[in-house]
């Protein structure tokens, strides 16, 4: 059982002022190819797994935004961890139909 979730929302800067949506793209792709659970929102996205793996690619994200021509990122994080279990599900179930 996944003993993190990290809720993630990055700010990327644009070299010329251009729509931040692609880069914000791009982050998302990182978090698909990971493999862990995800669920993309309007405004982050959370992860479900392992803190050093979330962690990791958290540190992913970083490199791939500056890799595609951010010149900076900004990304607030928000991490809830429980060593004995934490799901999405979990924390959400009771307001689901």
């Amino acid at each position: 059982m996944a003993n993190t979730l990290l809720s993630i929302q990055v700010i990327p800067k644009t070299p010329n002022g251009e729509d931040s949506i692609p880069y914000v793209d791009t982050a998302i792709e990182v978090i698909q190819r990971s493999g862990v659970k995800h669920q993309v929102n309007a405004l982050e996205t959370t992860m479900e797994g392992d803190l050093s793996e979330l962690l990791q690619i958290v540190q992913d994200m970083q490199a791939a935004l500056i890799e595609a021509g951010s010149p900076s990122v900004i990304s607030q994080i928000k991490i809830a961890h429980n060593p004995s279990g934490i799901s999405m599900d979990g924390l959400t179930a009771k307001y689901r139909p």
